[in-house]
């Protein structure tokens, strides 16, 4: 298990490869600094992780219980960190309280796992949501955009749960796995991914790397 980082998204780009002489699409991730606020393991809290924060905001946008917990860190400048998160850990004995993790956590040709909220597109319809089809659209047919039927009748008697009908979509945790890091920009904590990622620009991400741990991307 390895620490991750937390981050925002700008938006997307392209990149050329000279050798290969394509484009490649990347979404541009602003990534940290996030600062170790908590270190646990197994002797105090049972397991073995660091929480981050990420994203100085306002003293008086956090709560009193939020102070106190980021009080620890440095009783005579507190940060005042909006977003908390922990990562498990192996060995969270090689971080300090107050540590600054960047950018240069990662490496080019590193695989990542993304994990931000997908954009919200209100209530849908079924087809829009599901990819359901239309109905017949001539011949008197007044089923266009209709369900249609959503079970039998009176063997059951009821509609099965988790049936696929319209409501809200979108606005979901979504994780994005196996991503291939394409550039890191240590001094402006930027990286370069290759792909699209989950969430709208300025949307709260969390960037870890792959279960293949070390593994590059071919």
């Amino acid at each position: 298990m390895s620490i991750g980082l937390m981050g925002r998204k700008l938006g997307m780009t392209q990149i050329f490869d000279q050798e290969e002489g394509i484009a490649i699409p990347v979404t541009v991730v602003e990534v940290g600094p996030c600062i170790v606020t908590q270190i646990k393991t197994p002797s105090t809290d049972g397991y073995s992780a660091v929480q981050l924060g990420y994203k100085t905001v306002k003293e008086k946008a956090l709560t009193k219980p939020e102070l106190g917990h980021l009080k620890k860190v440095n009783p005579e400048n507190t940060p005042s960190l909006r977003h908390l998160k922990e990562y498990r850990v192996d060995d969270p004995e090689s971080y300090q309280l107050g540590q600054s993790l960047n950018a240069d956590l990662f490496s080019e040709d590193q695989l990542v796992d993304v994990r931000g909220t997908s954009i919200g597109r209100g209530f849908a319809g079924y087809q829009k949501r599901h990819g359901f089809a239309r109905g017949p659209m001539s011949h008197g047919s007044k089923n266009h955009r209709l369900p249609g039927s959503i079970g039998p009748g009176t063997t059951p008697g009821r509609v099965y749960p988790g049936s696929r009908m319209a409501g809200r979509m979108g606005g979901k945790t979504v994780t994005t796995r196996k991503l291939k890091v394409v550039r890191v920009d240590s001094e402006k904590n930027v990286l370069l991914i290759k792909g699209t990622i989950p969430g709208k620009p300025g949307g709260l991400l969390s960037i870890t790397p792959s279960n293949l741990v070390g593994a590059k991307a071919s």
